[in-house]
């Protein structure tokens, strides 16, 4: 596609080796440490080339790629920590990371599927994501979430020895509460087609899937490494493809109404219904009709049956400022400046249709 599909694809080829890599440890080793230590180096790469290559950044990616980083320097920190104080604060580092990144997360995928929420609802997200932080933050100081915690060296890699507290199921309930809420938004977009392409679906829906695997994964088999730290990585690439996607697609669409409001404009607006740049501005129509979302269907079918605004924004159910911001995509998507230019148009496709 471009450049920057072509570094996320080598990027998601070296983090499957990683991660193929990965099963033919078997005891825990020194290699976990060095894995470790590629897998933050890696994020770090990762969060240095969205800053370079990303001319309109995203501050939820911002924290995704932020908190990979957190979670893979903390696990490796941990693998070579010398003292119960400096291993406590590794795993707290590392807690840091896993907290924030399903948020980040869900915020993402609510983005990416066009999914409404109220203010409140990201207020709340962050709200909890900082109590489960503090939870399980928390060992060395109380012990809500390890009754005991001890360092011990497993062939030369320390590692927490850990009996859990009443709490520890809280950050398990939290993880699991996430991957549901993200799987439940991302297969709603696509059954209501808010999702414009069925790749972009599959691909947000694996990625939950993915990290499910390997954290119920980690949840029943005694395995001595984080899996989670390669498959966060994964995830990352999952939605920055997505993301660099519907970018890709957005772009050239608005390139090519661009255009047609231009022909529009340097053609007076006059055309006769017969005119070649009359003819051609409605086959231009036509074939982007399909890039719609179900609000800016509806809202061209309400001003299709002669609806005013006031009509609009009742049947619709949504405020002024929201119609004027799907009015603008709408407009921009079908290569049009404003609701009359839209209608004279779309009613003769409807006309040549009938």
């Amino acid at each position: 596609m471009n450049n920057k599909s072509v570094v996320a694809a080598m990027m998601f080829m070296l983090s499957s080796m990683l991660l193929s890599g990965c099963s033919q440890i078997g005891e825990k080793t020194t290699s976990v440490s060095i894995i470790y230590l590629i897998t933050t180096l890696l994020s770090l790469a990762l969060l240095a080339g969205y800053f370079l290559s990303m001319k309109k950044k995203d501050g939820w990616f911002i924290v995704l790629f932020v908190s990979v980083f957190v979670v893979n320097s903390g696990y490796f920190s941990l693998s070579v920590s010398d003292t119960l104080n400096g291993a406590l604060w590794a795993n707290r580092i590392s807690y840091l990371g896993s907290v924030f990144l399903p948020l980040s997360m869900i915020m993402i995928i609510f983005n990416v599927t066009k999914t409404n929420y109220k203010k409140w609802v990201s207020i709340l997200l962050i709200s909890i994501s900082a109590i489960v932080f503090f939870v399980a933050a928390s060992p060395g100081y109380l012990d809500i979430y390890y009754k005991s915690v001890t360092l011990g060296k497993v062939n030369g890699v320390s590692v927490l020895n850990k009996e859990y507290g009443p709490w520890h199921t809280v950050y398990l309930f939290y993880l699991l509460g996430y991957f549901i809420l993200m799987a439940t938004v991302a297969v709603k977009a696509f059954l209501k087609k808010k999702i414009e392409s069925t790749v972009h679906a599959v691909i947000l829906i694996v990625s939950v899937f993915v990290n499910i695997c390997v954290w119920l994964l980690e949840q029943f088999v005694n395995i001595d490494f984080e899996f989670l730290s390669v498959s966060y990585i994964i995830t990352e690439l999952f939605l920055i493809s997505v993301y660099l996607m519907i970018q890709y697609q957005e772009d050239f669409i608005k390139s090519l109404s661009k255009k047609a409001v231009t022909s529009s404009k340097e053609s007076g607006k006059t055309f006769e219904n017969n005119s070649p740049e009359f003819i051609e501005h409605c086959n231009f129509m036509a074939e982007n009709l399909h890039c719609l979302t179900n609000s800016e269907r509806a809202i061209l079918n309400c001003y299709m049956d002669g609806m005013s605004t006031k009509e609009v924004l009742s049947k619709m159910n949504i405020t002024e400022n929201t119609l004027k911001f799907h009015n603008k995509n709408l407009y921009g998507k079908l290569g049009v400046s404003s609701r009359k230019e839209l209608l004279m148009y779309a009613k003769e496709i409807n006309r040549e249709k009938a």
